[in-house]
């Protein structure tokens, strides 16, 4: 039998062929390089019209990556996805406080959900670079406290999944002012999540 075996060949063929049926648009090349790879690992094309992403916010998530940044992602699974050997070039650590004590304590008090108390956590050690691809309730609460001036975030990734405040909060992402990337409507989900920032660190470092 005849295939492709090597794994950098098959992805490079598969990007191929996603260039070839996703048909006319007007991404820029980099933006089209972050639409490619969440098409990639979707296979689903109706991502080039879900996708929110413009050359702006890009330049804001580079920027932040060159320097090192933290990243907070919502799910272990995005943690456990986003390419360690990148990150380590960068010098950029993946954190998320959702199992942390402070998180269970915080929730308890204030009768809210985890993902929200970590948020609060995140607020407190500053950090500027989110990742969303779960937890609606999380994003809600980033938003809230950055209108508040509680939170001072940079970049965002809007992708959480599912029918309850999935679609609403991304919305509402869209109405600030902040540098994001996000999925319109009910898609997303951690591997959306994972495949947009992995694009985006491609973008400043071989993998």
């Amino acid at each position: 039998m005849g295939y492709i075996k090597v794994p950098m060949d098959i992805e490079k063929r598969s990007f191929e062929i996603i260039g070839e049926e996703m048909g006319n648009h007007d991404f820029s090349d980099r933006e089209l390089n972050v639409v490619k790879r969440v098409i990639h690992t979707t296979a689903d094309f109706e991502y080039k019209d879900l996708i929110r992403i413009d050359e702006q916010s890009i330049d804001k998530a580079l920027s932040l990556l060159k320097k090192g940044c933290k990243i907070y992602t919502d799910t272990q699974m995005i943690k456990s996805g986003i390419n360690k050997k990148a990150l380590e070039k960068l010098g950029c650590e993946i954190v998320n406080y959702v199992s942390t004590e402070e998180a269970f304590r915080i929730a308890k008090e204030k009768n809210i959900t985890r993902s929200m108390a970590a948020i609060e956590i995140a607020m407190n050690e500053g950090i500027e670079f989110f990742v969303f691809g779960n937890a609606p309730t999380a994003l809600y609460r980033l938003i809230e406290l950055y209108r508040e001036g509680k939170a001072k975030p940079k970049f965002v990734i809007g992708a959480p999944i599912g029918f309850v405040g999935a679609s609403e909060s991304k919305e509402e992402l869209l109405k600030t002012d902040l540098d994001n990337i996000t999925i319109r409507g009910r898609k997303g989900g951690s591997t959306v999540s994972v495949a947009i920032v992995n694009a985006l660190m491609y973008m400043v470092v071989d993998r």
